[in-house]
């Protein structure tokens, strides 16, 4: 909750200069600037609702302003970035604007030459901000509300039994049912990875931004997942936020598997592998920490473990414990470019493949999205993990 406070004040501040920006510097006083201050504030205020209010109360009703608040989430943030850049051009204009500024004071029957070259600097730069940003979100967001794609992805175990070689399992993640994204759309994923018909499916966390009473309907269709091995689970740290218990009980009637620090063991045409899943990494805040050593403690060294955990900083855990692959999500893959390059800088990882002194971390894009409904430079993925024995 404090995280969520935190960031409304953060926007509520900045929409300060947007409406420097866009309304006080493209307006005279009057209609025009209290229509535009209007505006802002309301979708200002909608944006704050959406924060704070759009998973704690029932998906139907705060599907209202979420969509909108989320949206507009979107667009404030392309304007702002897109209006930062502009104040460089702005900057190098300093001096047109003051020779028109002296060129208006020593001719006092000019209509206000100064202002219009204000006015053409000010309005161009939103109108500019304006149209890109609305045309970015508009592609994106059919990009967000589309299909994910299958990306197929075979990874090397040094020590995988050659009998288990070719076990593929469907990588799942930050499918955020919510106000936005409800039954329909776990449909298209139960579908989706049916069709590929996996040895194992793994959800690794922020499957619901809500509680079981309101969305149990929207995740019903995971109970039809179909994999030879089962579906697997672990916690993501939006589970935390809307009370993790009352989750880790209810998916089980659904059929799937709750890994919470612990492992179990795989047997695949006849060759054996471990697959543990260890709780969110900021679970601790509520006394439900990740554990990866006593996930892993007591197995056998030569036996390949493959771990589960929602986000990559785990993988430091996982080269102590001498995992051989971790599989994750949470990063959305950035979800709004650039935004991946602070994902990059607080997880060491983004999406794709890599390799962190002998261990192996695959980090899905997850297939939904959080808050706006939106994903440039970050497509939804669902990732089929192909286990392959080293030669």
């Amino acid at each position: 909750m404090l995280f969520f406070v935190a960031l409304s004040a953060i926007v509520l501040l900045v929409h300060g200069y947007l409406w420097r920006r866009l309304v006080r510097d493209t307006t005279r006083k009057g209609a025009a600037r209290r229509a535009g201050t209007a505006v802002l504030v309301a979708l200002a205020l909608l944006l704050v609702a959406a924060l704070a209010l759009g998973t704690r109360i029932d998906p139907s009703i705060a599907q209202w302003f979420a969509w909108p608040g989320y949206l507009w989430l979107a667009v404030f943030f392309y304007l702002l970035l897109i209006l930062l850049v502009l104040e460089i051009p702005r900057f190098a204009l300093r001096g047109w604007l003051r020779r028109g500024e002296r060129a208006e004071s020593g001719d006092s029957s000019a209509n206000s030459r100064e202002l219009s070259r204000r006015d053409l600097l000010s309005r161009g730069s939103a109108v500019l901000a304006g149209v890109v940003s609305v045309g970015v979100v508009g592609y994106g967001t059919t990009v967000a509300l589309g299909p994910p794609s299958i990306t197929r992805f075979p990874i090397t175990l040094r020590r995988l039994d050659p009998r288990a070689s070719g076990f593929r399992m469907a990588l799942i993640s930050d499918i955020h049912l919510g106000p936005i994204l409800g039954r329909s759309f776990t449909q298209r994923i139960v579908d989706l990875v049916n069709s590929e018909r996996p040895d194992a499916v793994a959800i690794v966390g922020d499957l619901v931004d809500g509680d079981v009473p309101e969305l149990a309907d929207a995740a019903a269709p995971l109970a039809e997942l179909r994999s030879t091995h089962g579906t697997f689970f672990v916690t993501g740290n939006h589970e935390y936020y809307v009370g993790y218990s009352q989750w880790v009980e209810h998916l089980p009637t659904l059929g799937i598997n709750v890994l919470r620090n612990e492992r179990t063991t795989i047997t695949h045409n006849g060759g054996s592998f471990e697959l543990a899943g260890v709780n969110d990494a900021t679970a601790d805040q509520w006394q439900d920490a990740a554990d990866v050593d006593k996930a892993m403690r007591g197995r056998d060294p030569q036996r390949a473990a493959v771990l589960l955990a929602h986000q990559p900083v785990d993988v430091q855990d996982a080269v102590r414990a001498d995992v051989d692959l971790q599989l994750s999500g949470h990063t959305h893959g950035g979800q709004l470019t650039p935004f991946e390059l602070a994902v990059s800088l607080q997880q060491g990882a983004v999406a794709g493949f890599y390799e962190i002194e002998g261990t192996k971390l695959y980090v899905t894009r997850g297939a939904g999205f959080w808050g706006p409904p939106v994903r440039i430079g970050a497509p939804p993925d669902i990732t089929i993990i192909e286990l392959r024995a080293a030669p």
